[in-house]
């Protein structure tokens, strides 16, 4: 059969969540090129719609769906509206999360909860939502988005870190949860040239101390997290899974140290 039709998606289905723009907007792309055809979604009408227009310059159907992460509701009528219409779902990806960096001292009990419902809860209930369709799905994969910073120890991500932390472990237990029928892996990106990065990568001193603490020595682009989610969604991988990817330029430490303070001895 050769390699090259290992990586093809020609008659599935995927829906991408956060697919409005960096790494899930490649993603969707990525995934339509494949041969997919893709539902898009995210709380932002128009970046979603432009996605989708996109996908469909491929020849594929697509749809766009305005859908917060955060609700319920709107997720479950997400996923079933996405099979409904396009007729199945085979490939679930979550591009969901985020979280500010900021000293220990200063993560209150509010930032982590938030952290944890973003990063982690989120993205578990998008799965819970799918497996019914993808259970139907001759191969079933689900890649989660996680984060170099689930695995790396640095100064003002004990938030961010944390929750990373456990959505790697959710993976493997998802993975054993849902086992044979559908795969469930995760890529973990390090520095990413995404709307979140742009203050850091237009100046050009931080820029530069990023990417002289990545090995690779540059910023990595969007396109690179979507080639390697396209390899976990495909069947080049169908022997692979409860794995977390690392897409990180070969990161063993932060490349972007917090200057935050020591913590002071407490008063007498």
């Amino acid at each position: 059969m050769g390699v090259s039709p290992l990586f093809r998606l020609d008659g599935r289905v995927a829906l991408v969540s956060g697919g409005g723009r960096g790494i899930g907007a490649a993603t969707a792309l990525a995934l339509a090129e494949a041969g997919a055809d893709v539902a898009v979604l995210s709380r932002t009408p128009e970046q979603i719609e432009e996605v989708a227009e996109r996908v469909r310059a491929f020849g594929r159907r697509a749809l766009a769906i305005p859908t917060d992460a955060g609700d319920e509701e709107a997720v479950a009528s997400a996923v079933n509206r996405c099979a409904e219409e396009l007729g199945q779902l085979d490939v679930l990806v979550s591009v969901t999360g985020g979280a500010m960096p900021r000293p220990f001292t200063d993560t209150h009990d509010g930032a982590l909860r938030k952290s944890f419902e973003r990063n982690v809860v989120d993205g578990i209930r998008l799965v819970r939502e799918a497996v019914p369709h993808l259970t139907r799905s001759e191969a079933g994969s689900v890649v989660l988005v996680s984060s170099s910073t689930g695995h790396l120890s640095g100064r003002g991500y004990l938030a961010y870190g944390t929750a990373k932390a456990a959505l790697d472990h959710a993976v493997r237990l998802l993975a054993a949860d849902l086992n044979p029928r559908i795969r469930v892996n995760a890529v973990a990106p390090g520095a990413i040239r995404t709307e979140a990065l742009e203050v850091v990568a237009n100046d050009p001193e931080l820029k530069s101390t990023l990417e002289q603490h990545t090995p690779l020595r540059r910023i990595g682009d969007p396109e690179d997290v979507a080639a390697a989610i396209l390899y976990l969604a495909s069947p080049g991988s169908s022997y692979v899974t409860g794995q977390v990817l690392a897409v990180d330029g070969g990161l063993t430490t932060p490349n972007l140290p917090m200057p935050f303070p020591d913590v002071e001895p407490a008063a007498e």
